[in-house]
């Protein structure tokens, strides 16, 4: 038996290069075939790197340096904007050009599809928000779009964001005078979000929820390989175990709305999807699944758990190596603390958001860290774009951090500079501006997620002061400070 599969891995090992030899001649004929019928349009040229692995390492690599956008940087000297790659197991087109970009957000649906790599099509699956396409996916980000700018969600949540980040932060000075800020903002916007998709307080529920999900977010970017013992295993396990308590806490709340008919204002996102039902008798037939609407709640944890909490704690990293624009900061959030405390009125949401320089620590911060990187699509048909071709079939990565981090576009990119949106203001193009995507996906959240920041860093910065360690961003696979940011506080002398 074991002569028997030994002899069975040589022939695997020995079959390889063949296949990859027959991939690479498959390509190069489908490439010269549209480009015979383009009309002058070009595939963009590039690279397919390493048998089987592609340029992934390379790639990879990258994400462990200060500069990740160098592995786009070194292609677009070599191709230009718009290049050919094989990372993560895909054969792609990368943009690093903003009108290209734009022409690939915009026409979703009619040319291209969202396209992932395989951990994450089988962690989220194909009902996911990510993954679905047409009418289903409008209408869902509809409604909760409709529900997060309702005018009674913006008050109720500004208090509830309010309370939690009080909460922390008075903790604080009971861990040693040291708290690692990551770790913090983690727990802050988990469960905010928690709260806003569930109506799932502080207590048992909520710890296990926070358990599974770091659990099952760990297998996003890993080898696509479901065996045991394996990161994507591992997940996926989890995964079950969210949706068994997801589908639980959903089939209750929808037992309890058939009894009682409740039709006030939703309290959170399950109300917005158990409630959808259409304006005519065929929509009544088309509610949205228990099973899709428990799945794609998960999916909608992320942020709490990734993006938002990411650009708090680069916030405060980015403040620390600036003490001007850190003073600038608490001088503009002193003067709204001092202006309620002798109103002795409540903070809305328009106060927040009204604060012009916290606002642009905030763009800043978030074009320099570029925590949604990319997007990934797939062509649907062969599509012309600026003088290139983008055969049927192919995946497309449209890249933000290039564009972002692109001299062009930005003077001097790798500073922190909140005063460079002072000198734009509304003049900046959101083709070079895209920290939340664009075009139908662009993500609902996004006033929500600035709300969330905008308390934090108020209450932050007038509460305490801070000195932080040494520490550095890694942008592989999420990106993340390598130390968590280890921070040493002070109560604010006033």
């Amino acid at each position: 038996m074991g002569c028997l599969i030994s002899d069975s891995w040589v022939v695997v090992v020995l079959f390889l290069p063949v296949l990859w030899v027959f991939y690479k001649v498959w390509m190069m004929m489908r490439r010269n075939e549209v480009e015979r019928n383009g009309g002058g349009f070009a595939v963009p040229r590039g690279s397919w790197g390493w048998p089987l692995i592609g340029e992934t390492l390379e790639f990879i690599a990258c994400g462990y340096t200060s500069k990740p956008v160098s592995f786009m940087d070194k292609r677009k000297s070599l191709y230009g904007n718009v290049f050919r790659t094989h990372i993560l197991g895909k054969a792609i087109v990368v943009s690093t050009d903003a009108e290209v970009n734009r022409m690939i957000l915009q026409n979703h649906g009619n040319a291209f599809i969202p396209c992932y790599p395989k951990s994450i099509t089988e962690l989220l699956g194909k009902s996911s928000i990510l993954q679905m396409n047409g009418s289903l996916h409008k209408r869902v980000h509809a409604l909760i779009g409709v529900f997060l700018k309702s005018p009674q969600f913006k008050s109720r949540i500004t208090r509830d964001i309010e309370n939690v980040v009080r909460f922390s932060l008075s903790n604080w000075m009971n861990k040693s005078c040291q708290v690692y800020v990551q770790d913090e903002t983690k727990k802050i916007t988990f469960e905010i979000l928690v709260r806003v998709l569930l109506s799932v307080g502080p207590g048992e529920e909520m710890n296990f929820l926070k358990r599974e999900f770091e659990e099952f977010i760990k297998g996003l970017i890993c080898l696509p390989i479901k065996l045991p013992g394996t990161r994507l295993y591992k997940s996926l396990k989890a995964k079950e175990r969210l949706l068994k308590m997801v589908n639980k806490i959903i089939k209750e709340r929808k037992n309890a709305m058939e009894k009682t008919e409740e039709s006030g204002p939703p309290n959170d996102a399950i109300d917005v999807l158990l409630r959808d039902t259409g304006d005519s008798d065929e929509m009544q037939q088309h509610r949205l699944p228990l099973d899709f609407i428990s799945g794609n709640i998960i999916e909608m944890m992320i942020p709490g758990e990734e993006t938002v909490p990411t650009a708090m704690t680069l916030a405060v990293k980015f403040l620390v190596d600036n003490p001007v624009a850190l003073a600038h900061l608490l001088d503009e959030n002193m003067e709204l603390k001092t202006r309620k405390d002798q109103t002795c009125e409540e903070y809305s949401w328009t106060d927040y958001m009204s604060l012009p320089f916290t606002q642009d620590v905030i763009s800043e911060t978030l074009r320099l860290a570029n925590i949604i990187n990319a997007v990934w699509r797939k062509a649907l048909k062969d599509v012309k774009i600026k003088g290139y071709l983008i055969p049927k079939g192919w995946c497309v990565l449209a890249s933000f951090s290039s564009i972002h981090m692109d001299e062009m576009n930005y003077e001097n990119p790798y500073e922190f500079d909140p005063w460079r949106w002072k000198k734009v203001g509304a003049a900046i193009s959101s083709n070079i501006f895209t920290p939340f995507g664009g075009g139908q996906r662009l993500c609902p959240g996004l006033e929500l997620s600035r709300l969330e920041i905008s308390i934090f860093l108020h209450h932050l910065v007038t509460t305490y002061r801070w000195a932080a360690e040494k520490d550095e961003i890694i942008y592989f696979p999420t990106v993340r400070m390598k130390r968590k940011l280890p921070i040493t506080i002070m109560p604010l002398q006033q």
